[in-house]
């Protein structure tokens, strides 16, 4: 299963907002053993996002978009995806109710055209009702592709995927990731001074060379990262197959740990 992100929202693109939506959706499809293999930050135009969405699916499985769901002109990501499955936009009374609902929690009884938009899904598709926003996170499927569509206000979108992940993405692998960080002691910490990440490779030599689990270094301003993942069919498993290569690394590089814990942000 390989599984592609695309971020729409020209706002990405002028640097007005930070794409944590893209870091957040990375972390949750590594929990749950998915690749993912590309990153698409594309602005609010419909040629483009249609260019970006069929790269996407000849390359990709699984494509998980976040933004231009909203009610404006300028949210073309419904509209395009469902281009590509051949599917119409159809009006959703239960979406519609709740959007209604939602807008006079808010004090707002009367609704507009624009609002209305959000009512409209492409037909035969999974609605997600949002429980913190307007916009419905949507799932179509077709053949072995699929596209999951999500709205792009971080807390929307994160309620959102927890639901999609429930009803269908969970279902699409049989494996998870686990990753064990081992942080190196830091300028601070040694009394040589600092460690970079070229010695400690060095040092670790062709256990970097692993498959399963992989072991790779990342150079951070407080002193060398080490993260070791294994791929296993639950936690326990994975955790059996990291277990001998943090005990070898550990073995080698002594007392220039500073700590050793699981990965779970």
């Amino acid at each position: 299963m390989i599984a592609e992100i695309i971020c729409v929202g020209t706002e990405l693109l002028l640097g007005n907002i930070v794409n944590t939506n893209a870091q957040y959706i990375s972390k949750e499809m590594a929990r749950r053993g998915i690749d993912l293999y590309y990153h698409t930050v594309v602005g609010d135009n419909r040629e483009r996002v249609k260019e970006v969405i069929g790269v996407a699916l000849g390359r990709s499985d699984l494509i998980i978009m976040t933004g231009g769901l909203g009610p404006t002109k300028d949210d073309l990501t419904k509209e395009t995806a469902a281009s590509f499955f051949g599917k119409q936009l159809i009006f959703d009374q239960r979406q519609y109710q709740h959007v209604k609902e939602k807008l006079e929690s808010y004090g707002i009884y009367e609704i507009a055209e624009s609002q209305k938009k959000q009512a409209m899904v492409p037909e035969d598709s999974l609605v997600i009702t949002n429980p913190v926003g307007l916009a419905p996170g949507l799932i179509m499927a077709h053949e072995d592709k699929a596209i999951v569509m999500l709205p792009g206000p971080p807390k929307e979108m994160k309620a959102v995927l927890s639901e999609c992940c429930r009803l269908f993405i969970d279902k699409l692998s049989n494996r998870v990731l686990v990753s064990i960080n081992i942080k190196i002691k830091g300028p601070d910490e040694m009394p040589l001074g600092v460690i970079g990440e070229g010695p400690i490779a060095d040092e670790l030599g062709d256990i970097l060379d692993n498959e399963n689990p992989t072991v790779a270094t990342y150079a951070k301003e407080d002193g060398v990262l080490i993260r070791v993942t294994a791929s296993g069919s639950n936690r326990e498993e994975a955790l059996i197959a990291i277990k001998p290569v943090v005990t070898r690394i550990a073995e080698i590089l002594k007392d220039k740990i500073a700590w050793v814990k699981e990965d779970t942000e």
